[in-house]
C-alpha cells in the first residue's frame, strides 16, 4: 500500500474502541527487546482514548477503506503539548505514518499557538529516541523538568518502567 493511500485526520469516536487494539498491536514490536515484558501490558482505557478524541486531540491514519491502522494520542500539560502515545500497526509500519502523524501533531501544535512537542521514550529502542532525534527532537536535561514532567517520572515509575531507560524529549518549532 502506498503511502498516498492513507489519510490522517482527527479520530470519529467510533474508531475510539480500536485504540487499545492498535496500541496491543504495537506493543508486540517490544517483544524483541528488553522491554518484552510491556507486550503483555494493559492498554490504556477507553477513557482515556475518548476523553482524547472528545478534546480533539486524538489523529488516526487510515487505509484506503478508512479502518484506523494508526493513532497519535497528545496531552496539554500546562502550556506544552504533550504525545502521551504513538502507535501504529505493525503491518502498515515502516511506511512514514509515525512521522507523518507526529507532523500532523505538530502542524495542529504550531497553529493553535505552542511551540513545541515533548514526550517520553525509552533511549535505547530503534524507534524510540532514536526515530525521534531524527525528527529533530532533543533530550531534555534534568534541569528542564517541570512539575508536569516530573509527575509523568512518577506515573512512568508507578508503571514499573525503568527511569534510567527512558528520556523526556521535546521538540521546538
Amino acid at each position: 500500500m502506498a503511502i498516498s493511500e492513507y489519510t490522517i485526520r482527527l479520530a470519529e469516536l467510533d474508531e475510539v474502541m480500536r485504540m487499545p487494539e492498535i496500541e496491543c498491536a504495537a506493543a508486540k514490536l517490544f517483544r524483541e527487546t528488553p522491554y518484552d515484558y510491556l507486550v503483555d501490558s494493559e492498554p490504556h482505557s477507553l477513557e482515556f482514548y475518548k476523553a482524547r478524541q472528545q478534546e480533539n486531540l486524538l489523529w488516526v491514519v487510515v487505509d484506503c477503506e478508512n479502518h484506523p491502522v494508526g493513532f497519535a494520542a497528545v496531552r496539554i500539560l500546562d502550556d506544552e503539548v504533550y504525545l502521551h502515545e504513538l502507535d501504529v500497526v505493525p503491518e502498515h509500519g515502516r511506511k512514514g505514518l509515525g512521522t507523518r502523524l507526529i507532523f500532523a501533531v505538530g502542524d495542529w501544535a504550531n497553529s493553535a499557538g505552542f511551540s513545541a512537542i515533548t514526550l517520553s521514550t525509552f533511549m535505547d529502542v530503534a524507534w524510540n529516541a532514536p526515530f525521534y532525534e531524527k525528527l529533530g527532537f532533543r533530550i531534555l536535561g534534568d534541569d528542564e523538568l517541570t512539575e508536569p514532567f516530573k509527575t509523568i517520572r512518577r506515573e512512568e515509575a508507578e508503571n514499573q518502567l525503568p527511569l534510567d531507560k527512558r528520556v523526556l524529549m521535546r521538540w521546538n518549532f
